[in-house]
C-alpha cells in the first residue's frame, strides 16, 4: 500500500505540472494561470493526509490549506515586483524573493486561529487586493512556440514531485496548522512560472501571474468543501464532492468571462 500511494503522488502531479506546461505553449499563459489555480495538488495533498492520517486531521488541514492560499498570492506578487527589480540572474533573485516572502508571510499566518469563516475572508480579501494591483498588466500570447524539450518538462515535474512529497510527509511532525500551510504551497505555479519564464519571457510569466488570483478561487471554494465534507462523508466522497464544487466555479467563471467578453462587443459593434 504505502508503494501504491507512492506511485500515485509522482504520477499524479508530473501529469498536472507536464499538462499545464503543455496549455501554456499550445493554448495560453492566461489560461495556464487560470487552471493553475485549480486544486489538483492540494487535493492531493489533503486526500493523503486524510488517508495516512484521518478525515478530520485533513478536514482541520484544509482550513489552514485556505488561509495559506494568502502566501501563494505573495509568493507570485513578490515574483512579479521581483523580476522588475533584478536586471541580472533575473529568474534566481525573482524565485528566491517569492520563497522567502511566501515562508514569511505563512510564519505570520500561522499565528492566527482559523475557523472557516476567517480561513476563507482572509484570502478572497487578498485576490481581490491583487487582482487590482495586477489588472493593468497585459495577456501576452505565445507567438512563436518553442518545441517542447523533454529534459525541462522531466525537470519540472519533478521539481514538483519532491515539493509534494515533502509537505505530505510531514503532517505528524508539524501538526494540522502547518501541515495544511505547507500544502497551499505552489507546487504547480512555481514549476509553471519558471518553465515558461526561462522559455519565453518575463513579460509572458506576467500573464501566468496575473490570472493566478482569479483561478486561486476554485482551491479555496475546494478546501471550504473539504473542510466540511470530510468528516460528513469521507475522504474519497468527500473529494469527489469538493472537486465538484471547484470545478463548478471555474466553468462559472468562464461562463461568465465569455458573456461579459460577447457584451463588450456587440457594444463595440454598435458604436
Amino acid at each position: 500500500m504505502p508503494e501504491l500511494l507512492f506511485f500515485i503522488k509522482i504520477a499524479a502531479t508530473a501529469a498536472v505540472v507536464v499538462g499545464l506546461s503543455l496549455l501554456a505553449e499550445y493554448v495560453s499563459p492566461k489560461a495556464a494561470g487560470i487552471l493553475s489555480g485549480y486544486p489538483t495538488v492540494s487535493a492531493i495533498i489533503l486526500f493523503f493526509y486524510g488517508l495516512e492520517v484521518n478525515p478530520e486531521f485533513a478536514a482541520k488541514s484544509a482550513e489552514y490549506n485556505i488561509i495559506g492560499i494568502s502566501g501563494v498570492l505573495f509568493f507570485v506578487y513578490f515574483y512579479y515586483r521581483a523580476s522588475l527589480l533584478f536586471k541580472k540572474y533575473n529568474v534566481l533573485l525573482s524565485s528566491l524573493t517569492a520563497i522567502l516572502g511566501y515562508f514569511f508571510v505563512i510564519w505570520l499566518l500561522h499565528f492566527i486561529e482559523v475557523n472557516k469563516y476567517v480561513a476563507v475572508l482572509i484570502p478572497v480579501g487578498f485576490s481581490f487586493v491583487f487582482i487590482y494591483l495586477l489588472k493593468d498588466l497585459e495577456d501576452v500570447k505565445i507567438k512563436e512556440k518553442i518545441k517542447t524539450n523533454y529534459k525541462v518538462l522531466f525537470l519540472r515535474a519533478s521539481f514538483a514531485v519532491t515539493i509534494i512529497l515533502i509537505v505530505t510527509s510531514i503532517p505528524e511532525l508539524v501538526g494540522e496548522r502547518w501541515a495544511g500551510l505547507f500544502s497551499a504551497f505552489p507546487s504547480t505555479i512555481f514549476p509553471l512560472m519558471l518553465i515558461v519564464h526561462v522559455t519565453y519571457s518575463k513579460e509572458h510569466v506576467f500573464t501566468v501571474i496575473k490570472n493566478v488570483p482569479v483561478g486561486l478561487f476554485s482551491v479555496i471554494t475546494y478546501s471550504l468543501a473539504a473542510s466540511i465534507a470530510y468528516p460528513l462523508y469521507g475522504i474519497y466522497w468527500g473529494t469527489l464532492l469538493a472537486l465538484g464544487v471547484a470545478t463548478v466555479y471555474l466553468l462559472a467563471y468562464a461562463r461568465l468571462r465569455n458573456t461579459t467578453a460577447n457584451n463588450r462587443d456587440s457594444r463595440e459593434l454598435k458604436s
